[in-house]
């Protein structure tokens, strides 16, 4: 088979033009991730929650409420991208990077969170989350309205109605600690001991409201039970050996695949390539947060993709030793090899899904990490190294058994 210029040439262009993309957008992409704790320093502490008053369990919502209201106090502190994990059935653990004042981050996180209804012009304190019901906070949609609405119930009716009675016009301002979350306008006396907060402008944000009301409402003790933090340095360090590592690695398995596998190896370090570079986009459009245990989800991700390869490539050396064409051996090695490689990846993500599960922290993330490589690693490095090698082939390129590392006194006839 000759070799075609019109579609090598084609084939080379369309490959130039992806890299000369990927080039471009590498730094903002690389730059656009979050990293996490122990990449960038930060602070980790791990809380027991305790209840306040006897009889109150430490239930599945409890832990989302408190979450919901640690999560406001954080944005105080100006921390990017916190994570909070459940832990067990009374714990919760805080992951702040970035953060370089911690006994302020400490001293925001640790006291309960206080719920207060104000006057807007004197700041009196009206009503505390001990009045409310709890859990008597609920998001809904107005039946006539159609709009997003919050109703609380509280547990005196007769002093609620005596405040709504005297701000009947007025707005009473809602307050998480110092913080102003909302301030509904008294339309009316209320006297059944059931508030309806309009304005919200989503089920989701009246489902927020909702959640913050009732961690007011049930307020529990953090107690600190363990605490570390990364230094800035001591997190770039790691970083720093964390890319090189990669790199070294990755330049050896593209040396191998090229050297020995010729043809097949250079199309498999072309998807190696773009399935690095979409990784990293994916994990920068979808916020993923980058920790060390994600980058060596990632390099045995990337094993599992050299893999696909050279099982490919194996099956369709196999295939041209028994005396196929260069065109069948690949259509027939590529076929028998796809069943063995969607066997080890789906085996893998069920494994990675049960860890997911079970874990906790950075296990998550090295979990999560490793399923949505896995998955891109399907992608490219099945189906775009078939393409490119089979346009290869279609183009007249490499259609000798030399190009597939496989030697002329090595084929049999069939």
């Amino acid at each position: 088979m000759k070799v075609r210029a019109g579609r090598a040439f084609l084939l080379l262009g369309v490959l130039v033009v992806i890299f000369a993309g990927m080039i471009v957008t590498t730094p903002s992409v690389l730059t656009g991730i979050t990293l996490g704790l122990d990449l960038q320093g930060g602070f980790e502490i791990l809380y027991q929650v305790q209840p306040v008053s006897e009889g109150q369990a430490v239930t599945p919502e409890v832990i989302n409420q408190t979450i919901a209201a640690l999560e406001r106090r954080v944005n105080v502190i100006g921390v990017a991208e916190p994570n909070f994990f459940p832990e067990g059935k009374d714990r919760i653990r805080v992951q702040l990077a970035g953060v370089e004042d911690q006994d302020k981050a400490r001293e925001l996180l640790g006291r309960p969170a206080r719920l207060t209804f104000r006057d807007m012009a004197t700041g009196e304190v009206l009503l505390s989350g001990a009045d409310l019901v709890e859990g008597g906070a609920q998001a809904g949609i107005d039946q006539y309205t159609n709009q997003a609405i919050v109703q609380v119930k509280l547990k005196d009716a007769a002093k609620f109605a005596d405040i709504t009675g005297r701000y009947v016009g007025q707005p009473i301002g809602i307050y998480l600690d110092e913080e102003l979350i909302t301030a509904p306008v008294v339309k009316q006396r209320i006297t059944g001991g059931i508030a309806t907060i309009e304005g919200q402008r989503d089920i989701v944000e009246a489902q927020e409201l909702a959640d913050l009301l009732n961690a007011g409402a049930l307020p529990v003790n953090l107690v600190e039970l363990q605490a570390q933090s990364v230094g800035a340095s001591l997190g770039q360090r790691s970083l720093e050996l964390g890319i090189w590592a990669g790199i070294i690695g990755g330049i050896a398995v593209l040396i191998f695949m090229l050297v020995y596998y010729r043809l097949p190896g250079l199309v498999a370090n072309i998807s190696l390539l773009i399935y690095t570079y979409l990784l990293l986009l994916l994990f920068q459009l979808l916020g993923v947060t980058l920790t060390l245990a994600g980058i060596a989800a990632f390099i045995l991700a990337l094993g599992m993709a050299v893999d696909a390869n050279i099982l490919t490539a194996e099956r369709i050396k196999e295939e041209i030793r028994i005396g196929k064409s260069i065109p069948s051996a690949f259509r027939a090695g590529s076929r028998r090899a796809l069943a063995t490689i969607l066997d080890a990846n789906i085996t893998t993500i069920v494994a990675a899904v049960v860890i997911y599960y079970i874990g906790t922290g950075s296990v998550r993330g090295f979990a999560t990490t490793l399923i949505l490589s896995i998955l891109l690693s399907i992608l490219t490095n099945v189906w775009i190294s078939r393409l490119l090698l089979h346009q290869c082939i279609r183009a007249g390129i490499g259609v000798k058994p030399w190009y597939f590392g496989v030697k002329e006194e090595e084929i049999r006839e069939l």
